[in-house]
């Protein structure tokens, strides 16, 4: 028998002949034949050739194919010269009717029945191994001469005629600090899967537990390293099973067939190109991945939302970098909750300000369109009036649909977490994000100030609370969109608000979101939320990442996408909805002045829409 050393450094041709004559002491191929392709390998009967083919393109992440054969052809000649497939694998499994009923060192006593079945090739990440340890990152199955670990994952694939089955990942243990290199070094590797399609918890891809993987071996975490998990062609297994064919053949997972082609190294076409990596969760952990194009795009947005037209000192209050972070975590939400309402003019009916409900609308029409769930919770006193404004926002076209309305009451302990999760229970919840945009926020002593350090609070309902109770839910994320450092969520910037803002050691909000948003008029806030969102859908680097690889781009709704976005002419119309309704201006005077002619709100909504 041959031992591992220096298999590593061995042409593909001589290693499928060592392992064609079965002299090789080795239960996986990590690590062999360094720089070349390797492949997964499933084999049907011609009549589900075309079905399976389709499958693949559908979910060319986890099953990029690298050939196709004719029935009963043996050899690849695109991928090696001299190969047979009945042979040049370390191990298959056959499968009867979905059924795994052995393991074969051959296929050659199948020969007869093999002049009806095609042979699919199909890329592995074996491949990207070197790759990645070219860009100083260890590989930890590799260093603990092992298998890679592969998880059923609880991501279904996008299913094609008999074929259907969730995605199947390998997971490779990453250091934190080099988790953007690891995307860098794979993301253009596309035969070879390329970049991960999830770094951090594993619970989020439905994953219970890494030290018991469902195929290959435990690899094991050294201290700061993050569990990143890449598409994986065991998919293919999966998929077979599922088929219920009455006869397939595939790899053993682990035992890939190595071809003659060399893994040459690509680089990035340009640097707008280049994907970026960001925490958006520490509960769990969870990082995003983003073009850096699209970033810069939304931290033009961040800039051009910060201008501080009442000249108030919110440039003390900006955090860089939040207003991407925000919307990274809020595409990643399934469902959301927006609150807004804050109502300054304590002597009028309504007391509410239309800073605001414009900004909280702009932000639901983009989740409609990005077919999110979205609600909103108010004042229950205000009510009535968020129900009629909303209507009018589906009249208007603003809205595709009335947004469900809620109010909240404190009636006991557990009020606010019965609120947001099923029967109260943290591991279901309904919402995973919550915004406040220009919501009154709980000062220090329990009480709520206008900017004037006038006390409202009979006039708000402790909404506060439910982003309190959000900080004790895995999962659930906030962000807080102000203008003055006394809207909720603001409490993450409260000793610059006590230091900067008028009035700031009364007013200033102590709750805090995950993430705050500072704008000079907080509607601004909710239009870059909207427009940054259409931004990542736009980036096919998050837009993968989103889906997993599976399933296709969703390049058809982009028009959809873009009719949602907030304009000049729907702000004009709400704000005359809102006049209507007798909502005032909350905003000093210099916000009423005229630039070129517009109003200095609708001003700023066109440049946000000549930036898009």
């Amino acid at each position: 028998m041959i031992l591992t050393g220096g298999l590593k450094s061995l042409l593909p041709h001589v290693l499928r002949k060592i392992i064609r004559c079965n002299r090789l002491s080795i239960s996986n191929t990590s690590g062999m034949a360094e720089g070349y392709k390797q492949a997964n390998v499933v084999i049907l009967h011609k009549s589900l050739a075309d079905d399976f083919e389709k499958f693949c393109h559908a979910n060319d992440g986890p099953l990029p194919l690298l050939y196709r054969t004719k029935p009963g052809d043996w050899k690849c000649p695109s991928l090696s010269k001299d190969s047979d497939i009945r042979t040049d694998c370390l191990q298959y499994r056959i499968f009867e009717h979905g059924v795994c009923t052995g393991s074969l060192k051959s296929l050659k006593e199948y020969s007869e029945e093999l002049k009806d079945m095609v042979t699919f090739y199909l890329g592995c990440s074996f491949s990207f191994e070197k790759a990645v340890q070219n860009a100083g990152i260890p590989v930890r199955n590799v260093e603990q001469k092992c298998n890679v670990s592969m998880y059923k994952t609880a991501v279904p694939c996008y299913s094609v005629s008999t074929f259907c089955c969730n995605l199947v990942v390998t997971m490779r243990p990453i250091p934190e600090s080099k988790l953007e290199a690891a995307v860098l070094a794979t993301s253009e590797l596309k035969e070879a899967h390329g970049a991960p399609i999830h770094m951090g918890d594993p619970g989020l891809l439905g994953i219970q537990s890494l030290s018991k993987p469902d195929y290959g071996d435990p690899v094991h975490l050294h201290p700061g390293d993050i569990p990143v998990f890449w598409a994986c062609g065991v998919t293919g297994v999966e998929a077979v099973i599922n088929c219920r064919a009455p006869l397939a053949f595939t790899h053993s997972p682990g035992c890939m067939f190595i071809t003659d082609l060399k893994n040459d190294n690509v680089t990035v076409g340009s640097s707008r190109e280049v994907p970026q990596v960001h925490c958006i969760s520490q509960d769990p952990l969870h990082y995003s991945i983003v073009s850096s194009e699209a970033a810069q795009k939304i931290k033009t947005l961040e800039t051009l939302i910060g201008i501080d037209p009442g000249d108030r000192g919110i440039i003390h209050l900006h955090r860089p970098g939040e207003l991407l972070k925000a919307c990274l975590a809020i595409s990643h939400a399934p469902s959301v909750l927006v609150t807004t309402g804050f109502p300054t003019h304590y002597t009028y009916e309504p007391p509410e300000e239309n800073d605001g409900p414009p900004g909280a609308l702009a932000i639901a029409a983009i989740l409609q369109a990005l077919e999110k769930e979205v609600a909103i919770v108010t004042d229950q006193r205000a009510m009535d009036l968020n129900k009629k404004i909303i209507e009018e926002a589906v009249q208007l076209g603003i809205l595709k649909r009335p947004v469900p309305l809620f109010s909240y009451q404190r009636e006991s302990a557990d009020s606010a977490l019965m609120f947001l999760c099923e029967n109260g229970n943290p591991e279901r919840p309904r919402f995973n994000h919550l915004i406040a945009i220009e919501r009154a926020g709980m000062a220090a002593d329990g009480n709520y100030y206008n900017a004037r350090k006038i006390n409202i609070k009979h006039l708000v309902d402790p909404i506060d609370e439910l982003f309190l109770a959000a900080q004790t839910i895995p999962g659930v994320m906030t962000t807080g969109v102000g203008d003055g450092g006394n809207e909720l969520g603001m409490g993450k910037v409260k000793d610059a608000v006590k230091k900067h803002i008028k009035n700031g050691d009364v007013i200033a909000c102590d709750v805090e979101a995950d993430f705050t948003i500072v704008a000079g008029v907080s509607n601004w806030g909710g239009y870059a939320i909207a427009c940054a969102l259409y931004i990542l859908s736009t980036c096919e680097i998050h837009d993968r990442y989103l889906r997993k690889a599976v399933g296709f781009p969703p390049l058809s709704k982009k028009t959809v996408w873009l009719s949602a976005l907030p304009s000049v002419t729907k702000e004009e119309k709400l704000l005359k909805t809102l006049v209507r309704h007798g909502v005032r201006s909350g905003k000093t005077a210099s916000l009423e002045m005229e630039v070129d002619g517009l109003p200095f709100y609708n001003t700023h909504s066109l440049m946000i829409e000549k930036l898009l």
